[in-house]
Protein backbone atom coordinates (compact mmCIF):
# COMPACT_ATOMS: atom_id res chain seq x y z
CA UNK A 1 0.00 0.00 0.00
CA UNK A 2 1.12 3.56 -0.89
CA UNK A 3 1.75 5.80 2.33
CA UNK A 4 -1.23 8.97 1.46
CA UNK A 5 -3.36 5.74 0.22
CA UNK A 6 -6.86 6.55 0.61
CA UNK A 7 -6.03 10.29 2.11
CA UNK A 8 -7.95 12.61 0.30
CA UNK A 9 -5.84 16.03 0.42
CA UNK A 10 -6.75 19.74 -0.74
CA UNK A 11 -4.28 22.03 -3.06
CA UNK A 12 -5.02 25.64 -2.55
CA UNK A 13 -2.44 26.67 -4.72
CA UNK A 14 -2.94 28.59 -8.04
CA UNK A 15 -4.22 26.17 -11.01
CA UNK A 16 -0.83 27.16 -13.04
CA UNK A 17 1.46 25.71 -10.25
CA UNK A 18 -0.84 22.97 -8.63
CA UNK A 19 0.33 20.36 -10.72
CA UNK A 20 3.28 19.79 -9.39
CA UNK A 21 2.04 18.99 -6.19
CA UNK A 22 -1.03 16.90 -7.20
CA UNK A 23 0.73 14.90 -9.27
CA UNK A 24 3.83 13.95 -6.19
CA UNK A 25 0.30 13.25 -4.12
CA UNK A 26 -0.92 11.06 -6.53
CA UNK A 27 2.78 9.05 -6.81
CA UNK A 28 1.74 8.62 -3.19
CA UNK A 29 -1.66 7.28 -3.49
CA UNK A 30 -3.37 10.11 -2.00
CA UNK A 31 -6.51 11.93 -4.09
CA UNK A 32 -5.55 15.62 -4.93
CA UNK A 33 -8.64 18.03 -4.22
CA UNK A 34 -7.88 21.01 -6.44
CA UNK A 35 -9.64 24.11 -5.06
CA UNK A 36 -7.34 27.13 -5.89
CA UNK A 37 -7.66 30.35 -2.85
CA UNK A 38 -5.55 32.42 -4.93
CA UNK A 39 -5.03 33.16 -8.80
CA UNK A 40 -2.53 34.92 -10.76
CA UNK A 41 -3.58 38.13 -12.32
CA UNK A 42 -1.82 41.82 -13.19
CA UNK A 43 -1.25 44.30 -10.89
CA UNK A 44 -3.58 47.49 -10.53
CA UNK A 45 -0.38 49.27 -12.38
CA UNK A 46 2.78 48.04 -14.11
CA UNK A 47 3.85 51.70 -14.02
CA UNK A 48 6.93 50.93 -11.67
CA UNK A 49 7.89 47.73 -13.21
CA UNK A 50 7.69 49.22 -17.13
CA UNK A 51 10.07 52.11 -15.74
CA UNK A 52 12.62 49.24 -14.27
CA UNK A 53 12.62 47.82 -17.45
CA UNK A 54 13.55 50.46 -19.43
CA UNK A 55 16.02 51.33 -17.56
CA UNK A 56 17.28 47.88 -16.16
CA UNK A 57 21.04 48.44 -16.78
CA UNK A 58 21.24 50.66 -13.84
CA UNK A 59 20.71 48.26 -11.47
CA UNK A 60 23.21 46.59 -9.74
CA UNK A 61 20.89 43.34 -8.90
CA UNK A 62 17.61 42.22 -9.32
CA UNK A 63 15.67 40.28 -7.04
CA UNK A 64 12.95 37.84 -7.89
CA UNK A 65 10.92 36.82 -5.02
CA UNK A 66 8.73 33.79 -6.56
CA UNK A 67 8.30 31.84 -10.15
CA UNK A 68 5.13 33.94 -10.73
CA UNK A 69 7.70 37.27 -10.44
CA UNK A 70 9.87 35.71 -12.89
CA UNK A 71 7.12 34.49 -15.45
CA UNK A 72 5.18 38.34 -14.79
CA UNK A 73 8.79 40.01 -15.30
CA UNK A 74 9.29 37.78 -18.68
CA UNK A 75 5.54 38.52 -20.14
CA UNK A 76 6.09 42.40 -19.54
CA UNK A 77 9.25 42.23 -20.99
CA UNK A 78 7.73 40.82 -23.91
CA UNK A 79 4.85 42.53 -24.65
CA UNK A 80 7.49 45.70 -24.65
CA UNK A 81 10.10 44.31 -26.88
CA UNK A 82 12.94 43.80 -24.40
CA UNK A 83 15.05 41.61 -23.64
CA UNK A 84 16.18 41.51 -20.22
CA UNK A 85 19.58 41.35 -19.13
CA UNK A 86 20.25 42.10 -15.78
CA UNK A 87 23.89 42.61 -14.49
CA UNK A 88 23.26 40.25 -11.50
CA UNK A 89 20.33 38.18 -10.18
CA UNK A 90 19.07 37.18 -6.95
CA UNK A 91 16.57 34.27 -6.49
CA UNK A 92 14.53 33.41 -3.72
CA UNK A 93 14.28 29.53 -3.76
CA UNK A 94 15.42 26.83 -6.49
CA UNK A 95 11.75 27.08 -8.12
CA UNK A 96 12.42 30.48 -8.79
CA UNK A 97 15.84 29.92 -10.00
CA UNK A 98 14.66 26.96 -12.20
CA UNK A 99 11.66 29.88 -13.72
CA UNK A 100 14.70 32.13 -14.53
CA UNK A 101 16.79 29.38 -15.90
CA UNK A 102 13.63 28.40 -18.11
CA UNK A 103 14.07 32.67 -19.64
CA UNK A 104 17.49 32.04 -20.05
CA UNK A 105 18.46 33.52 -16.78
CA UNK A 106 20.83 32.64 -14.36
CA UNK A 107 20.37 32.80 -10.58
CA UNK A 108 24.00 34.46 -9.11
CA UNK A 109 22.19 34.36 -5.32
CA UNK A 110 19.95 31.97 -3.69
CA UNK A 111 19.81 31.92 0.00
CA UNK A 112 20.71 28.92 2.33
CA UNK A 113 17.30 28.44 3.15
CA UNK A 114 14.46 30.04 0.69
CA UNK A 115 12.71 33.13 2.54
CA UNK A 116 12.78 36.73 1.94
CA UNK A 117 14.33 36.75 5.21
CA UNK A 118 17.14 34.39 4.21
CA UNK A 119 17.19 36.40 1.02
CA UNK A 120 18.32 39.58 2.56
CA UNK A 121 20.83 38.44 5.42
CA UNK A 122 22.63 36.60 2.20
CA UNK A 123 22.30 39.89 0.39
CA UNK A 124 23.36 42.28 3.44
CA UNK A 125 27.07 42.02 2.39
CA UNK A 126 26.60 43.82 -0.67
CA UNK A 127 23.45 45.78 -0.21
CA UNK A 128 25.53 49.29 0.70
CA UNK A 129 25.70 51.75 -1.92
CA UNK A 130 23.65 49.53 -4.44
CA UNK A 131 20.42 49.53 -6.48
CA UNK A 132 18.56 46.92 -5.68
CA UNK A 133 15.21 45.94 -7.81
CA UNK A 134 12.61 43.83 -6.34
CA UNK A 135 10.05 41.90 -8.50
CA UNK A 136 7.22 40.72 -6.44
CA UNK A 137 3.52 40.67 -5.61
CA UNK A 138 1.21 43.34 -5.07
CA UNK A 139 0.71 44.09 -0.98
CA UNK A 140 4.28 42.00 -0.73
CA UNK A 141 5.10 42.30 2.83
CA UNK A 142 7.82 44.72 2.80
CA UNK A 143 10.90 42.56 5.12
CA UNK A 144 13.27 42.73 2.00
CA UNK A 145 13.44 46.19 1.30
CA UNK A 146 13.22 47.16 4.76
CA UNK A 147 16.11 45.15 5.25
CA UNK A 148 18.07 46.23 2.02
CA UNK A 149 17.38 50.01 3.03
CA UNK A 150 18.59 49.57 6.63
CA UNK A 151 21.98 48.29 5.17
CA UNK A 152 22.16 51.37 2.76
CA UNK A 153 20.82 50.03 -0.49
CA UNK A 154 18.86 51.71 -2.86
CA UNK A 155 16.22 49.95 -3.39
CA UNK A 156 13.03 49.87 -6.40
CA UNK A 157 10.60 47.83 -5.76
CA UNK A 158 8.83 46.84 -9.29
CA UNK A 159 5.02 44.89 -8.82
CA UNK A 160 4.61 42.54 -11.47
CA UNK A 161 1.63 40.08 -10.52
CA UNK A 162 -1.65 40.35 -8.01
CA UNK A 163 -3.03 37.26 -6.13
CA UNK A 164 -6.54 37.40 -6.11
CA UNK A 165 -9.00 34.70 -4.39
CA UNK A 166 -11.35 32.91 -8.02
CA UNK A 167 -14.46 33.81 -7.79
CA UNK A 168 -15.62 29.91 -8.72
CA UNK A 169 -13.75 28.91 -5.36
CA UNK A 170 -16.61 30.05 -2.64
CA UNK A 171 -18.92 27.27 -4.10
CA UNK A 172 -16.22 24.60 -3.98
CA UNK A 173 -15.00 25.74 -0.86
CA UNK A 174 -18.64 25.75 0.48
CA UNK A 175 -19.57 22.16 -1.06
CA UNK A 176 -16.73 20.61 0.26
CA UNK A 177 -16.96 21.83 4.08
CA UNK A 178 -20.53 21.81 4.64
CA UNK A 179 -20.60 17.89 5.03
CA UNK A 180 -18.12 16.23 7.35
CA UNK A 181 -18.30 12.82 4.70
CA UNK A 182 -16.64 14.93 2.55
CA UNK A 183 -14.26 16.89 5.03
CA UNK A 184 -10.50 16.39 3.27
CA UNK A 185 -7.86 14.63 5.34
CA UNK A 186 -5.38 17.29 5.09
CA UNK A 187 -5.36 20.73 3.37
CA UNK A 188 -2.06 22.30 1.64
CA UNK A 189 -0.89 26.03 2.30
CA UNK A 190 1.77 26.83 0.05
CA UNK A 191 1.65 30.73 0.70
CA UNK A 192 0.47 33.20 3.22
CA UNK A 193 -2.21 34.27 0.71
CA UNK A 194 -3.38 30.63 0.57
CA UNK A 195 -3.94 30.28 4.42
CA UNK A 196 -5.95 33.95 4.17
CA UNK A 197 -7.62 33.08 1.42
CA UNK A 198 -9.34 29.98 2.47
CA UNK A 199 -10.15 31.55 5.37
CA UNK A 200 -11.84 34.33 3.80
CA UNK A 201 -13.86 31.68 1.81
CA UNK A 202 -14.76 29.66 4.72
CA UNK A 203 -16.23 32.83 6.89
CA UNK A 204 -18.01 33.92 3.35
CA UNK A 205 -19.56 30.61 3.54
CA UNK A 206 -20.25 30.79 7.33
CA UNK A 207 -18.11 28.10 7.97
CA UNK A 208 -14.64 26.91 9.89
CA UNK A 209 -11.72 24.86 9.13
CA UNK A 210 -12.52 21.98 10.98
CA UNK A 211 -10.30 20.71 13.41
CA UNK A 212 -9.87 17.32 12.16
CA UNK A 213 -8.28 18.31 9.07
CA UNK A 214 -4.64 18.64 9.33
CA UNK A 215 -2.57 21.41 8.48
CA UNK A 216 0.50 21.59 6.08
CA UNK A 217 2.36 24.15 5.52
CA UNK A 218 5.20 24.51 3.28
CA UNK A 219 7.47 26.84 5.31
CA UNK A 220 7.99 29.46 8.27
CA UNK A 221 6.36 32.27 6.61
CA UNK A 222 3.10 31.11 5.75
CA UNK A 223 3.08 29.32 8.95
CA UNK A 224 3.51 32.45 10.58
CA UNK A 225 -0.06 33.39 8.92
CA UNK A 226 -1.23 30.50 9.87
CA UNK A 227 -0.71 31.07 13.47
CA UNK A 228 -1.46 34.72 13.16
CA UNK A 229 -4.79 33.41 12.25
CA UNK A 230 -5.18 30.89 14.76
CA UNK A 231 -4.77 27.72 12.83
CA UNK A 232 -0.85 26.86 13.92
CA UNK A 233 -0.26 24.40 11.44
CA UNK A 234 0.00 20.40 12.22
CA UNK A 235 3.19 19.66 10.38
CA UNK A 236 5.73 22.35 8.07
CA UNK A 237 8.04 21.32 5.22
CA UNK A 238 11.54 20.66 6.04
CA UNK A 239 12.24 23.33 3.10
CA UNK A 240 9.77 25.29 1.04
CA UNK A 241 9.55 23.63 -1.99
CA UNK A 242 6.82 20.82 -2.59
CA UNK A 243 8.77 17.95 -2.56
CA UNK A 244 9.57 18.74 0.84
CA UNK A 245 5.98 19.28 1.82
CA UNK A 246 4.98 15.81 -0.25
CA UNK A 247 7.51 14.28 2.67
CA UNK A 248 5.91 16.24 5.69
CA UNK A 249 2.78 14.76 4.47
CA UNK A 250 4.07 11.28 3.94
CA UNK A 251 6.36 11.33 7.33
CA UNK A 252 2.85 12.84 9.12
CA UNK A 253 0.46 10.02 8.17
CA UNK A 254 3.04 7.15 7.47
CA UNK A 255 5.29 7.53 10.03
CA UNK A 256 8.24 5.09 9.83
CA UNK A 257 8.08 1.88 12.00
Amino acid sequence: MMPLSDRRILITRAPRQASELADRLTALGATPILIPTIEIGPPSSFAALDAALASLSRFDLVAFTSANAVEAFRQRASLRGIEPRPKRIAAVGPATARSLESIGLHADVIPPTFTAESLAETLLPEAAGRRILLILAEHAPATLRIALVAAGAHVTVATAYGNRIPADSLAAIAALFSDPASYPDAVTFTSASTASNLLALLEAANLTLPASVIRASIGPITSRTLRDLGLPPHLEASEPTTPALAAALTAHFHPAS
